[in-house]
């Protein structure tokens, strides 16, 4: 039908209006294993302790019929440890007009970058207790640091450069780093091994191999997991979809089950840290919390903030191949 040339058409906003999903798709990876794979527990001060103890291997022991006179054991008390907290934050700041906006996709603009910072600091913080990084006191102008993960692993360390790598030289107290080695080496499996059988024999079970995301393509390829050393490949019957399977996330060895976990915010792409979560805690001074900052204007200002550190229950639980490449 023919529209008159003086009729009059009118459109509402909604029908004109460009289409805006009321989704923001964010690529904010939560994978933190490490992080959140800790214990928690309360700290009460920025410098906390703890101590560890072993019980030796076996050995020869035994004694003679009515044995009068029994020689005492020496006396050994357990090793005594500390690290210190250190603090985190994000200061967000949004003005009137923009928490005052119908934002499609989330609401309260200030909210939704607060939730954002708090995705963003968990990164943050896997990448941080994964750092070889010895612990700082901190004055009022350099910030307290808590000792990462391989500045405690001493006792089960294997390089896959031994000529100038090494564990951390105070054996695993967080009072020194680890040293790196001049050049990396291709992750083997005899490197594996060698990093399991160690813990295995100061007493450790570790069940998790957490590595790179590169180095744990490495390992799915290593020739022992597929026979020859070529991708499985399962065929549909008939005209079905073919799928080519070249992963290895469980490895079965001679003293027990691991599971491989990349983790893609490690500090280093070179270290693969095989882990007993069991021995491993975060002591927690001030948990994540939201702090209102002094309205100066036209604005809400908060600060996100986080307090803790990390927690070696025994270092002899878990250990560290370094200074591997895919």
């Amino acid at each position: 039908m023919a529209i008159a040339a003086n009729t009059s058409l009118t459109y509402s906003s909604v029908q004109i209006r460009e289409q805006l999903s009321d989704i923001i798709y964010n690529i904010a990876p939560l994978d933190t294993p490490f992080f959140s794979g800790c214990s928690r527990e309360k700290a009460e001060n920025t410098l906390y302790q703890w101590q560890t103890d072993t019980i030796g291997a076996g050995s020869a022991n035994r004694v003679i019929e009515g044995d009068d006179s029994p020689a005492s054991d020496a006396r050994v008390l357990p090793t005594l440890l500390n690290n210190l907290t250190q603090i985190s934050t994000y200061v967000v700041q949004t003005s009137g007009t923009d928490d005052a906006v119908n934002y499609a996709g989330h609401g309260k603009h200030q909210a939704y970058r607060l939730a954002k910072r708090g995705k963003q600091m968990k990164r943050d913080l896997e990448s941080m207790l994964s750092q070889n990084i010895a612990k700082v006191t901190g004055t009022a102008t350099a910030a307290r640091v808590s000792a990462g993960l391989p500045t405690w692993l001493a006792t089960n360390y294997v390089s896959m450069n031994p000529s100038s790598g090494s564990p951390a030289a105070s054996a695993g107290t967080g009072a020194d780093t680890m040293t790196e080695a001049t050049a990396t080496a291709s992750i083997t499996e005899a490197g594996i091994k060698n990093v399991i059988l160690d813990a295995y024999t100061a007493g450790g079970q570790p069940d998790m191999i957490l590595c790179p995301s590169a180095i744990k393509q490495a390992i799915s390829g290593l020739s022992s997991n597929a026979g020859p050393g070529y991708p499985i490949r399962n065929e549909a019957k008939g005209k079905g979809p073919v799928t080519a399977i070249n992963a290895v996330d469980v490895y079965v060895s001679d003293f027990g089950t691991y599971k491989i976990v990349p983790d893609r915010n490690l500090n280093s792409t070179e270290h693969v840290f095989f882990l007993d979560m069991d021995f491993w805690g975060l002591m927690v001074l001030r948990d994540f919390q939201t702090v209102d900052l002094a309205k100066t204007g036209d604005s809400t200002k908060q600060m996100l903030l986080f307090e803790a550190g990390l927690v070696s229950k025994n270092e002899k639980s878990s250990g560290i191949l370094a200074d591997c490449k895919a």
